[in-house]
């Protein structure tokens, strides 16, 4: 059986167990396999109603919820394809995807966001609201399956964030999400295999299901027939995790270098031995890592009366936390690991049916991403490209020919990544060759590391983001609520572990973050460097001026 015959199997096989949860306020709204499978039938019964045919594209403009899942395995059991966007996206941005994939339908879950995108597009396709689908008594019989799909039948458009240029549609197919789940479902029972449990395994989560990686978590679910809790609102996820109490869940690393941060300046407001303690346990903690033997009191005074409280603070139940789409701190990871909380890295592309690697659950270096995932190849090319060899494959771009055959060669995908891997086959992801950036002197310069650095040198900021193309020098954008004195302490402890050509002599300090709404950010929160740039080109040639040499004297001191 394929993926979706398998879920749709699962709701019919156990119509009592609670398969979905919401999260409200300090209570779980749960969802039974039956009743979603009642809903799945009311939305393909609505979606045949409204003209949607086999091979038709739906696009899906909601947050997550219950609905939302049963909306997106309908479509899917229809035969047609989901094109899910995200809720928060700019309107601008969402009516480009959907004049590209052109959509015979659009599933909204409310009249506000059918408006957002009608305003841009008053040739919008019909649309279906939320209200009219689930508010009726009628559906299609519960033994009801999923039509036939081959192997080789797309079942979602997925739209790349779109840092540079347009963001492109990638299709993925049966065959691809097939073979995903069922490595998933095995690395996640690898983690929980030796977990005192009662029933299902606790998984909370909050990323949309509009992104790639977030929907193979929730479909990894529904596979196993594993219960899933969802946020409700990001502005209390703190609240939410303490009634979920998951045993892991999906990351992205702004929300753990977030939490990192937020648990050092509690301990500084607290002051006293407390903080002492904590500091002195992680330096001991740092220099056993570092190879530095010997019995720390201080270790084993924060190991028994710090570390454990903090863990507890986080998430009682937490076996580990797993991290993707960016690179996520060495730091950041290390710190979790002392609090004795795993945090296990996934690296893949929305090309790759989100994931390539994924750290072994017992054995993974921080830094690393892990190895290839069982039944795909992994090799460097060029520029130490990484390119991708497997049934994760993408079979192409919608409508996009071209682009296809440039990332597409004799059988191997051209990630545009650069990586490193080491004798055991454990990768490390070093940045995007279009990031590049290449100054006069001719080095080729990836930003991101040097982006991290700062970071951890400034937790206060942000957003780091590093130019200088074409340039003497390199130069940095920073946002938050930050001193230029911070700044260039930052920058002068930074510029010590930098080779001359690397070290950066300039800034420019931008209180207000950037933003998803402002267009800065991806939908997905990675930065949009030529816009950047682009906006904030007078502040930039300032930097490269005679009278911003000033700015750069103070920072190379």
């Amino acid at each position: 059986m394929n993926f979706l015959e398998t879920i749709i199997g699962n709701l019919k096989n156990t119509p009592e167990k609670v398969i979905l949860s919401e999260v409200h306020e300090d209570r779980l709204a749960s969802t039974s396999c039956q009743q979603l499978l009642t809903a799945v039938n009311q939305a393909r019964l609505a979606l045949k109603a409204a003209g949607l045919r086999r091979g038709d594209r739906c696009a899906l403009f909601a947050p997550n919820s219950s609905h939302w899942v049963a909306v997106d395995l309908a479509i899917m059991a229809e035969g047609a394809i989901v094109v899910p966007l995200y809720s928060r996206q700019s309107p601008a941005e969402l009516v480009t995807m959907m004049k590209d994939c052109a959509p015979r339908l659009l599933v909204c879950a409310d009249e506000q966001l059918e408006r957002s995108v009608a305003t841009l597009w008053p040739d919008l396709p019909s649309t279906l609201l939320y209200d009219k689908i689930f508010n009726t008594s009628t559906a299609l019989s519960d033994a009801a399956g999923p039509v036939e799909l081959s192997a080789d039948s797309p079942v979602t458009i997925i739209y790349t964030s779109g840092t540079s240029g347009d963001p492109k549609g990638v299709v993925l197919n049966v065959a691809n999400l097939s073979f995903m789940v069922q490595r998933t479902t095995a690395r996640l029972e690898e983690l929980m295999r030796d977990v005192p449990k009662d029933g299902d395994d606790r998984v909370f989560h909050y990323l949309p299901f509009c992104f790639a990686g977030s929907w193979i978590l929730l479909l990894t679910c529904l596979y196993r027939n594993n219960a899933l809790m969802m946020s409700t609102d990001l502005n209390k996820l703190a609240d939410e995790l303490k009634v979920a109490a998951p045993h892991y869940f999906l990351n992205v690393p702004a929300l753990l270098d977030r939490i990192r941060n937020g648990i050092l300046e509690q301990l500084k407001k607290k002051g006293g031995l407390a903080l002492t303690l904590f500091q002195k346990g992680q330096a001991a903690w740092i220099a056993r890592q570092n190879g530095k033997v010997g019995t720390s009191l201080w270790l084993i005074c924060a190991a028994r009366l710090m570390f454990p409280k903090i863990k507890q603070r986080i998430g009682p139940n937490l076996v580990a936390l797993i991290s993707g789409s960016a690179p996520l701190s060495e730091h950041t990871q290390q710190f979790f690991m002392m609090l004795g909380i795993p945090v296990l890295q996934v690296y893949g592309l929305t090309e790759t049916t989100a994931i390539c690697t994924m750290d072994h659950v017992h054995r993974y270096t921080p830094g690393r991403v892990g190895p290839a995932i069982p039944g795909i190849e992994m090799k460097l090319g060029e520029n130490q490209e990484i390119l991708v060899r497997g049934p994760n494959v993408f079979p192409g771009f919608w409508n996009r020919p071209e682009a296809t055959s440039r990332v597409l060669k004799d059988g191997w995908f051209y990630t545009g990544d650069q990586g490193e891997v080491d004798e055991s086959g454990n990768w490390k992801i070093v940045g995007r060759l279009k990031d590049l950036i290449i100054p006069s002197s001719g080095h080729n310069i990836s930003p991101e590391p040097i982006e991290q650095m700062v970071l951890r040198a400034l937790p206060a900021a942000e957003q780091v983001i590093a130019v200088g193309n074409g340039r003497k020098f390199l130069s940095i954008i920073v946002t938050g609520n930050l001193s230029s004195a911070e700044i260039e302490s930052a920058l002068k402890i930074v510029n010590r572990d930098l080779p001359h050509y690397k070290q950066l002599r300039g800034f420019h300090r931008n209180e207000e973050p950037f933003t998803v709404e402002s267009g800065l950010l991806t939908a997905n929160r990675k930065l949009k460097r030529s816009l950047i740039e682009a906006r904030f080109r007078k502040e930039i040639e300032a930097l490269y001026s005679t009278s911003g040499q000033a700015e750069k004297e103070r920072v190379s001191q």
